[in-house]
């Protein structure tokens, strides 16, 4: 399946990054814009209360799942905001390696960032994403 996605990498910039430092689109493909996925299970409590590592695979699988009803994969996004409810960089570090894992050889162009708290009680992660796809 073609993808409509281009990860651009740049032989000026650090290679210390785990992601691509830009992305495209074609004019003719599809933009999906997901909210937040945050780690909920699906009777709506948080799961893995106080462990950013299993946050970040739960809000990932809720992420994968929002994608698939949206006709797209997780090799379709083109970009994503990590969000961390810390102001450890362990803890946002421990999120980012389950979510960096988790999209394997398709390393989006990505924020990670600290944030005083997030919408649910116990939450301590959450992931945003934009994916595009060629209907």
């Amino acid at each position: 399946m073609a993808r409509a996605i281009t990860l651009i990498r740049s032989s000026s910039l650090s290679d210390v990054a785990e992601y691509a430092y830009a992305a495209t689109a074609p004019a003719e493909s599809r933009l999906i814009f997901l909210a937040g996925a945050c780690p909920l299970n699906e009777d709506g409590s948080t799961a893995a209360i106080g462990d950013y590592a299993g946050q970040a695979a739960k809000a990932f699988e809720n992420m994968r799942i929002a994608l698939t009803e949206a006709g797209a994969s997780v090799e379709d996004v083109i970009s994503t905001r990590v969000l961390v409810a810390s102001t450890s960089q362990a803890d946002l570090v421990a999120a980012w390696e389950v979510v960096r894992e988790s999209f394997g050889d398709h390393d989006v162009p990505s924020t990670l960032m600290g944030v005083t708290v997030l919408g649910y009680y116990d939450q301590l992660v959450e992931i945003e994403a934009v994916a595009a796809v060629l209907d």
